[in-house]
Order: structure tokens, then C-alpha cells, then sequence
């Protein structure tokens, strides 16, 4: 039975959970027409990113396992975005050229680019999607134009800038910020968005397909011998849902799957309890600010509405104790990184509300973001992120 709480630890850090009566067994998904690991094989500093066992943690939290799949330096950049916007991208000029090898390589791309009308590469971002954009843009030789929502970190601007895109901000949220970029749509103007809207889907549905690697990697690292045992639990940081409908396509048929979100910015929850796509309105000003997002992903959100057994929405407070618990196991997590394991611990507190029994789980919770802030992480965690660390 479905439950909406409120609840807390103490008066400053409350939770919302809500077990989302929508969920079915085989929720139905899109999965991908093609592997996008090859693709990403090729780019630049590609690696398996690090599978962390933190046995001492699932035992406080009461769980026969726990792993933390740590996407602070993904392809040289600091979160996982990089693989949703590289393969998206390839299939956008893939479609448009009609004559590249399927799947492309990058020098495949670069000789199409460099043959046509020059283009330029459109994205909104909280900082991380956008960056990933940015890189893509500078790999092909084409130019770039972020948009990001007033109060974005000047270190997250300064990340997309060094880039070589051009940043702008928006006056308003998130939001408004996705809806700017989609109004610069032109034919040598591209708009890569990790959300989607009315006619616009095929782009972020590429998105949530290049994430896919993420989780195939997992099942070869727990295949490997020196991790033991597969996840009936998995916990992923919500945003607009494009992640997460990657998660349900992935796990939902043999795990639970919980998402989650600042309480500012609850749009999974507020849309499960409609029934339907609702809009939060801000101001979205959480420090998980990847995670400030009014609107769910309308290609994403039938995924997520069938496969998601739960949400939970935390407060920044959570979040900063799980940025503190991922250090002590020399994982660097940003605030929106730290995110799951923050609503993991919300979990294990409001299972019952959740509809979830806890114990004894073997659970994986994704880290998706390293210190994209510098100064927020010194204060939050008391030092420096280490460059010694996952």
C-alpha cells in the first residue's frame, strides 16, 4: 500500500518516502537497439570505473552487502553524464549524416563535422550533463553554448567553460533553463538534452540508452570472483528520471529500485502520487543542485513510474553525512554523488513506509558525481577531495 510520510531523525532533517503503488512486475521498457559500449570504449580515457565493497557500512545499515559504483571520474570528467551525452550525440549525427559506419568513432564523426555547415552543440545543465556536452563538442571540433540556471556554482561554470563552450545563465531554474535551450533549435544548432517534452524524445531516449554501460560493467565486476553475489536492491539518484528509467530497465525484473531526491525538488515523488507528470515549482535550491529539477523526463517517466518501488526525498543535511561516509571509504562524492546513499540511509530508517523490507538486502548504491565544487566539498567534509581516492 502506498505511504507519504514525513518524518525525522531530528526537527532539521526531514524524509519523505512514498511506496509507489504503480509499480508492476515486467514494467515495460525500451531498451537499446545497439550496445553503446563499444562507442565508448573508443573515446579518450575510458576504463571501468570502480565497484567499492563497504562491508562495514552494510552492516551498520543492517544489509548482507553493499557496493558503491563510483562515477567520479568517468571518461576524465567527474560524473557519469559523459556516457548519456557521448552516445546520444553519435546517434544525432548518425541520423543526420545518414552515411557513417553504425556504430561511428570519433574520427568517423570529425570528418562528417568537418565536411558540413559548421554546427553548434546546445545543452541545459545543473553543470554536469552540460560539461559532458562540452567535452564532446570540443573532441569534434564543433562549437558549444551551455545554459545553466542562476546560482550554479562558479566552479561547475568555470568546469563547462574550460571546456571551450560558451556558459550562460538563466534567470530562473533548471527548467527554464531547458526550455531556453530548446527555443535555439535550428538546423546548425543541435540541442542535447537529458530531458525530454512534447516531440522531442528521441535525443534523451539515446541519453538513457548510453547509460547502459554503467550497469554492464556492474554485472561483469560481480561476475569477476573478487566481489561475490548479485544486488536485489538498488538505489539511484532521481533528477529528471533518465538514470533511473536506465536502473528499471536494468534491474527492476530482479531488484528493488528506490530513487532519490532533495525535498525541494521532489518531482518523482510529486508525479508517483499523481499518477501522472507533475511540475514542482521552485525555487530548487538543494546542494544536490544535479538533482534540482521540477520536471521528470516525460520519454524517461513511464519507466520510472512502473519501476520504481519507492522514493525517497532527503534533506541537504542527509546528503552531507553521506558525503563525509563515502570519504571514509576513499570515495570522493560530490553533493548530488552522494545522494543515494544519503536516501539509502532514509530507507533503512522509514522501510516500513517504504514498503520495502531492508534487511539482509545486498544493495548497490550509484554514486554519480565527484567534487564539482571544490570549496563546498572542503567545507562539508573538512579537507580537500584527494586525488589518492576513488
Amino acid at each position: 500500500m502506498a505511504s507519504d510520510t514525513t518524518s525525522a531523525a531530528t526537527a532539521s532533517e526531514p524524509v519523505q518516502v512514498y511506496a509507489n503503488p504503480h509499480r508492476v512486475p515486467n514494467p515495460p521498457v525500451t531498451h537499446p537497439g545497439r550496445d553503446p559500449r563499444a562507442f565508448h570504449r573508443e573515446l579518450p580515457g575510458y576504463e571501468v570505473s570502480p565497484l567499492v565493497d563497504a562491508p562495514a557500512l552494510a552492516a551498520e545499515l543492517g544489509l548482507d552487502a553493499l557496493w558503491v559504483k563510483v562515477e567520479s571520474r568517468r571518461l576524465e570528467l567527474p560524473s557519469f553524464k559523459i556516457l548519456g551525452a557521448s552516445w546520444a550525440i553519435s546517434r544525432l549525427l548518425v541520423d543526420r549524416f545518414g552515411t557513417l559506419p553504425d556504430p561511428p568513432t570519433l574520427d568517423d564523426l570529425r570528418v562528417a563535422l568537418a565536411s558540413d555547415t559548421p554546427i553548434t552543440l546546445v545543452a541545459a545543465t545543473d553543470g554536469n550533463h552540460g560539461r559532458a556536452v562540452a567535452r564532446m563538442a570540443r573532441l569534434l571540433g564543433c562549437a558549444c553554448r551551455i545554459l545553466v540556471p542562476a546560482g550554479t556554482a562558479e566552479a561547475r561554470i568555470t568546469g563547462i567553460e574550460s571546456e571551450g563552450a560558451t556558459v550562460e545563465v538563466v534567470e530562473g531554474t533548471y527548467d527554464d533553463a531547458v526550455a531556453s535551450s530548446a527555443a535555439l533549435a535550428a538546423d546548425d544548432v543541435l540541442v542535447v538534452s537529458d530531458t525530454s517534452w512534447d516531440g522531442y524524445v528521441d535525443v534523451p531516449a539515446n541519453v538513457i540508452a548510453g547509460y547502459t554501460t554503467i550497469f554492464a560493467e556492474v554485472d561483469e565486476q560481480l561476475g569477476t570472483g573478487n566481489i561475490d553475489g548479485d544486488v536485489d536492491l538498488v538505489v539511484v539518484p532521481m533528477g529528471v528520471g533518465a538514470l533511473t528509467a536506465a536502473v528499471v530497465a536494468h534491474y527492476s525484473a530482479r531488484a528493488a529500485v528506490v530513487a532519490v531526491e532533495p525535498l525541494s525538488a521532489a518531482c518523482g515523488l510529486a508525479s508517483a502520487r499523481a499518477g501522472e507528470p507533475a511540475f514542482v515549482p521552485g525555487p530548487h535550491d538543494s546542494i544536490m543542485a544535479g538533482l534540482n529539477c521540477g520536471t521528470v523526463s516525460l520519454i524517461a517517466w513511464p519507466t520510472v513510474l512502473a519501476g520504481v518501488d519507492a522514493f525517497v526525498a532527503v534533506a541537504d543535511a542527509a546528503a552531507e553525512q553521506a558525503m563525509r561516509d563515502l570519504a571514509d571509504l576513499g570515495v570522493v562524492a560530490g553533493e548530488t554523488g552522494a545522494a543515494s546513499l544519503a536516501g539509502l540511509r532514509a530507507l533503512v530508517a522509514h522501510a516500513d513506509e517504504a514498503g520495502i523490507d531492508v534487511r539482509g538486502r545486498r544493495a548497490l548504491v550509484l554514486c554519480t558525481e565527484g567534487a564539482t565544487d571544490p570549496v563546498a566539498y572542503e567545507r562539508i567534509v573538512g579537507g580537500p577531495p584527494s586525488t589518492d581516492v576513488r
